[in-house]
């Protein structure tokens, strides 16, 4: 790798990229087998998923509830209730493809929009970054789903979320991180 890119390491050093090689590309991610190496030689080998972003959004209504998608997951193997929540295409922002997966997945669209967090979903082998949007004052619309996506919606209180959580019902981790972001902005507000 021509030049190489350099990161912060934890010991405030940098590591540098020595070697990056595709072995996978498809529509959604690619995974790349790279070494990185510190001043005094240190050395990390990692195949890596290679993620866009995504974009979650946590559209709550007037009355405080909140809109989960349910969907079959084929890497879980069951169906998941969660925030619905798409992939970042290229040259767009977080934000702009919070508005768009909103849209095609829901047809709701939000006239508020309130960044809730931004974190990375496993970094220990995967780059994606969740971005977790609050979209308030809905409107409904038609859902535009893509052809292998089928949506069913429905509106849960903030109690039934929770209850839900605990009870190991709601699994998916976005809708665990944006649900307690949610509850940290109301408490905040």
């Amino acid at each position: 790798m021509p030049g190489g890119r350099f990161a912060v390491s934890q010991n405030g050093g940098y590591m540098k990229v020595t070697s990056s090689k595709e072995l996978f590309k498809n529509k959604l991610f690619s995974v790349v087998d790279e070494v990185a190496r510190d001043s005094s030689g240190f050395e990390i080998h990692r195949s890596i998923v290679r993620h866009p972003g995504s974009a979650v959004m946590m559209a709550v209504d007037e009355r405080n509830r909140i809109l989960l998608v349910k969907q079959f997951r084929l890497p879980a193997e069951k169906e998941l209730w969660e925030l619905p929540a798409g992939r970042i295409d290229a040259g767009e922002s977080p934000l702009r493809a919070a508005k768009r997966e909103l849209r095609e997945e829901t047809g709701y669209k939000a006239k508020k929009w309130i960044k809730l967090i931004s974190y990375w979903a496993s970094p220990g082998y995967v780059d994606e970054q969740m971005n977790v949007f609050l979209a308030l004052d809905l409107t409904e619309g038609v859902q535009e789903p893509m052809e292998d996506e089928r949506i069913e919606m429905k509106w849960f209180s903030g109690k039934k979320v929770r209850e839900w959580i605990r009870e190991g019902k709601i699994q998916d981790g976005k809708t665990i991180v944006g649900f307690y972001m949610w509850l940290d902005y109301r408490k905040r507000k």
